[in-house]
């Protein structure tokens, strides 16, 4: 299992992944912690925005880590109960933060078209409940389809040209029938994503609607850079996600998978937090 040895320059592509993995850390382990110090920042929005961090910092570190020391001791290889304990995680993880981010529209829509209402609707046991929600949901799914996928035989070479263990990648070893399966995840997949992305989308529209109608210049301003970063995020995850898991196969190649999982488990975590705390006045302090 493993990418870097396949690459033109293996070691300048672990030197890039190692910089961009120690950003993450650091990006997100700040957030994290300037989030739990600072006491004005302990209201709703702040709390989804450190559970963003947090998978984020999870995320990246369920991965990156062990192919960046399998590189440089020159052995790519992962045991059968590791590969689905790293599947398992992977996908709690991206499915709580796909879950996350439509409740994390949800708020900002509640911030900005119903500001008198905010801390009536978005209390924080409704914002915990989108929490716990987002985390059960996603590790419910992850079970269900880490032990169906881990209960096939596989009698092909056990060689993944990939950077972890996901679900296509290890059905192209099994010796049985996957095509109904390989539906069934393209078709649940879909229907994963859509309804947060639609979630996404309407909060966003509203949100536009009410900024446009705003009477203070000073007031839409603000507005408007507070989306802008979101939406900066959203588009990152689900452009990515979009690509990998809504596309058919048929219009991306395994390089290009490589590339797009790249980017979503080490870019990504990598420049969320940047994006989130150099246009929060609140976050970088007076």
């Amino acid at each position: 299992m493993g990418i870097l040895n396949d690459s033109g320059s293996p070691e300048l592509l672990c030197a890039t992944i190692a910089v961009l993995y120690v950003l993450a850390l650091t990006s997100n382990g700040l957030l994290l912690l300037v989030i739990t110090m600072d006491v004005r920042l302990h209201v709703p929005m702040y709390l989804l925005l450190r559970q963003l961090s947090l998978m984020d910092l999870l995320f990246t570190s369920v991965v990156i880590p062990k192919a960046l020391v399998d590189f440089l001791h020159q052995e790519n290889t992962i045991s059968f109960g590791g590969c689905a304990l790293q599947m398992f995680l992977v996908l709690t993880l991206g499915g709580a933060e796909d879950l996350l981010l439509a409740f994390m529209a949800y708020d900002k829509y509640v911030a900005i078209c119903h500001p008198l209402n905010y801390l009536v609707l978005m209390k924080p046991r409704v914002c915990w409940l989108m929490v716990v929600t987002s985390w059960i949901l996603a590790s419910l799914s992850a079970l269900v389809y880490t032990v169906y996928t881990m209960h096939y035989p596989f009698c092909k070479a056990w060689k993944i040209r990939h950077l972890l263990c996901e679900i296509p990648p290890l059905l192209k070893l099994a010796c049985a029938d996957t095509s109904k399966y390989e539906l069934m995840v393209y078709v649940m997949g879909v229907t994963f994503l859509m309804p947060p992305l639609a979630t996404i989308l309407t909060s966003y529209s509203l949100i536009l609607f009410t900024v446009l109608h705003m009477p203070s210049n000073e007031g839409r301003k603000k507005a408007l850079v507070t989306c802008s970063s979101y939406l900066t995020v959203v588009g990152m995850f689900y452009g990515a996600a979009t690509f990998k898991y809504v596309l058919p196969s048929s219009f991306h190649n395994p390089k290009e998978d490589n590339i797009i999982s790249v980017f979503y488990m080490i870019i990504t975590p990598a420049l969320n937090p940047l994006i989130y705390s150099l246009r929060n006045k609140k976050i970088m302090g007076p």
